[in-house]
């Protein structure tokens, strides 16, 4: 079934009957109509799913990982299709024979899983688009990780993304059924009111389920000298005044250490992702956010992921606000922040600015997520900037290759158009590409080639591309 039919398997079996609905959604605020939530069984909200069925999931974070890995022990299915993103563990549900899974972005459980003889599909979306395939595909089953309940309310914690608004679409279907999984481990996180409060009211709720789950614990990783090298290139970049979106990883991280620690003031920050590096920068009192956009105040995000100081720092708090992706992502929104500079990262570079990012040679690595929109974005503001950092070289069965290459091998598949970057930084050094000649730019990408290459990257910049 290929990405947006709504060719979905019909159900073979009877579904179990809908818990009983409290009634109207309460305006927030409101007293709890019962003295607190009704929880469920596991097995209960295990036991409603179909043998042929449709399930959809959140990305990463937002995964709720105690009901897949229950789900994982029934072995009776047919046609279960799941929808989702970017694992965080490895789960028995998709080893199993009648179970298919269709990931838009790829993580170290997906690649894993592909390996490993499961029935996984990637498909090609960014993640803004992962809501209108999800609003068309219209899964029967909607779940989800949230925080504990208070006065009656789950906050969504640690995931936005694409699945807000197909909760509530669930939620008001008498057909469709919602599971959230709830921890205490799981931090209140909080939206923007009134139209995006990033929670689900309990009688929106047919399976409310609590588990011991915490979630994903995103270690640092120490950066390399290249990494390093990198981040003191893309330092230059910055300024007071500037608006920061940064990744997952060494180089954003090492950038994030480096603003936290540097003389730069008055920051902002708009990220589809937050991460330990943009709570240090918080923590380190250099975020104004006076960003001159509808956002001014306060951090936009779409999800996060870090180290458990992370998710105790994010419970409650105010400083930052988690949003649709659609919005947190949008260019355009993108532009109007202050002095934009976002941080990307790539697998190669071709002489002609080409990115690949999110394959090797055609089989899937990792996946589109918002990579083209905080590099598009930036550029659509005279004051933007959009760097994309990479070593110069990586090593391939044991052999060491140039990640600068004079044309991308044949095979591969194009994350990022030529036209829509701006800088490419190695440990060599910053290649700006914006407004140049494609001459121009050959011949700044072959600067900033790893030595070993240079001369051969040299020469075939005075060649390739042509007018």
């Amino acid at each position: 079934m290929e990405a947006g039919s709504s060719n979905l398997p019909t159900p073979t079996v009877r579904y179990p009957g809908r818990p009983a609905r409290v009634g109207p959604v309460p305006v927030f605020g409101q007293t709890d109509p019962v003295p607190g939530p009704t929880f469920h069984n596991m097995a209960d909200a295990v036991a409603a799913i179909g043998q042929a069925d449709t399930l959809a999931l959140p990305l990463g974070p937002g995964v709720p990982g105690g009901f897949l890995h229950a789900l994982g022990e029934r072995d009776d299915f047919t046609a279960l299709e799941v929808f989702g993103a970017l694992l965080p563990d490895l789960y028995q549900l998709f080893m199993r024979s009648g179970v298919r899974y269709r990931s838009g972005f790829f993580g170290p459980a997906e690649r894993f899983l592909r390996d490993s003889g499961a029935d996984i599909d990637f498909v090609p979306a960014d993640f803004r688009r992962f809501e209108p395939i999800l609003q068309h595909l219209r899964p029967r089953v909607m779940a989800t990780a949230g925080a504990m309940p208070v006065d009656g309310w789950v906050s969504l914690s640690l995931h936005a993304g694409a699945t807000v608004d197909e909760l509530h679409r669930a939620a008001a279907d008498p057909s469709r059924i919602v599971v959230v999984e709830v921890s205490e481990h799981f931090p209140r996180t909080l939206g923007v009111e009134p139209d995006h409060p990033h929670r689900l009211h309990v009688s929106e709720i047919d399976f409310l389920v609590e588990t011991d789950r915490k979630p994903l614990d995103l270690a640092d990783t120490e950066p390399t000298d290249a990494e390093r090298a990198i981040a003191e290139h893309a330092m230059r970049f910055f300024h007071d005044g500037c608006t920061v979106q940064t990744g997952i990883g060494g180089i954003p991280n090492q950038i994030a250490t480096q603003l936290a620690l540097g003389p730069y003031s008055d920051l902002g920050v708009h990220s589809e992702m937050f991460t330990t590096g943009l709570m240090r920068l918080h923590q380190s009192g250099k975020v104004s956010n006076r960003k001159n956009s509808e956002f001014d105040g306060f951090t936009p995000t779409t999800f996060a992921a870090g180290i458990p100081d992370l998710y105790r720092w994010l419970h409650n708090n105010t400083d930052v606000r988690f949003l649709p992706v659609r919005l947190v992502n949008s260019p355009e929104r993108i532009a109007r922040n202050r002095n934009m500079v976002s941080i990307n990262g790539a697998m190669a570079v071709d002489l002609s600015g080409q990115i690949v990012a999110d394959s090797v040679l055609g089989k899937q690595f990792s996946g589109v997520g918002g990579h083209e929109d905080f590099v598009s974005g930036p550029g659509l503001s005279a004051s933007g900037r959009s760097l994309i950092c990479l070593p110069s070289t990586t090593a391939v069965g044991g052999t060491v290759v140039s990640r600068i290459v004079t044309e991308l091998p044949t095979g591969s598949v194009v994350s990022t158009p030529r036209h829509q970057v701006d800088v490419v930084i190695t440990e060599f050094g910053a290649a700006e590409l914006h407004g140049r000649t494609i001459r121009e730019r050959a011949r700044a990408l072959a600067e900033i080639g790893h030595p070993d290459f240079r001369d051969a990257l040299r020469a075939r910049a005075e060649q390739w591309p042509s007018d």
